[in-house]
């Protein structure tokens, strides 16, 4: 069944339909200018949290690291290029772009690590890569997506967008990290809060964006056939990714520990990463929501696969000596 985050962002998203002209960003409320503030929290929350000794620690297990790394920047790139190309002659703009989008974001954190430990799987390797490619993510995904933005997308400013990403999320990860020994011990203390605060900020982004888009009439000129097509495109690019890197996991000799840290690090993308990134990264694009769209789907997707997949794979360690 969905999770309850999902039933949350429905009804964000009907809130958002009934009320667009208080959702929209430059509306009555400056929901736009609350939510960038928003987001410098939260990254500064994350630099405050990421334990950097332990990741050094973490370097042993280099076959599992590389085979993760290596699914999540560049197997899922080059499948979010194909299915770019793809959408460009079926689907309305930006909603194509949103394929490579998804397709260059880190790895899940808590999600990935959660199933790996319902797997029995390796949690170390699972804790180290996810945390790892969400260091990573904060500075290829931007620089993957500007490859494909300046080249197809010349309305876009490049060199804008990647200043804003160093001022809005690199930089107050920086001060977190920077800080982190006065500020750790307390979210660590409040991690129950730190999580709702994340989330609620997805979801005022995700308020504020339906609303924006409504406003603007966007949804006039999208129909049922495009939502279709684009749930079938993000369950081809799921299959893809999972076929690939078992197959890699195996081919490695990997244990079946090994395995399940692969599948569900390297596979996995972060909504809590990008969503964040698209409102700084795409600032001032028409209908950026659409963009959003198959990170939506691919969120909901992963947890309903990936749930069945971690107690099939808890089932078969049990079987092993």
């Amino acid at each position: 069944m969905p999770d309850t985050f999902f039933w949350l962002m429905a009804i964000t998203v009907a809130l958002a339909f009934a009320f667009p002209h208080i959702g929209r960003p430059d509306g009555i409320l400056q929901l736009g200018l609350v939510t960038k503030i928003g987001v410098v929290l939260v990254f500064f929350i994350y630099g405050a949290s990421f334990n950097a000794p332990a990741l050094a620690a973490g370097l042993r297990n280099w076959r599992v690291h590389l085979i993760i790394q290596a699914s999540t920047f560049v197997l899922f790139p080059i499948i979010g290029l194909i299915l770019y190309a793809i959408a460009k002659a079926f689907l309305t703009a930006p909603l194509d772009l949103g394929f490579f989008f998804l397709a260059a974001l880190p790895s899940t954190i808590s999600s990935s690590v959660a199933l790996t430990g319902i797997a029995r799987g390796n949690v170390p390797a699972a804790v180290f890569n996810a945390t790892l490619s969400g260091l990573i993510g904060l500075f290829a995904t931007p620089a993957l997506v500007a490859l494909v933005v300046s080249s197809e997308q010349g309305n876009i400013q490049v060199l804008e967008a990647i200043v804003q990403i160093i001022l809005i999320l690199l930089a107050p990860f920086a001060a977190g990290q920077a800080l982190r020994f006065w500020f750790s011990s307390f979210f660590d203390r409040h991690m129950q809060f730190i999580r709702g605060f994340d989330r609620g900020v997805i979801l005022l982004i995700i308020f504020t964006s339906f609303a924006g888009s409504v406003h603007n009439g966007l949804w006039q000129r999208f129909s049922l056939y495009e939502l279709v097509i684009t749930g079938l495109m993000v369950a081809c690019a799921l299959g893809l990714g999972l076929i690939v890197t078992i197959n890699v996991s195996r081919a490695a000799g990997l244990s079946l520990a090994d395995e399940a840290a692969v599948v569900f690090c390297g596979t996995t993308k972060s909504l809590a990463n990008g969503v964040p990134i698209s409102q700084v990264l795409f600032a001032g694009m028409p209908g950026v929501v659409l963009l959003l769209l198959p990170l939506l789907l691919f969120h909901q997707f992963q947890l309903f696969v990936f749930g069945i997949m971690a107690k099939q794979y808890a089932k078969q360690t049990q079987k092993q000596p």
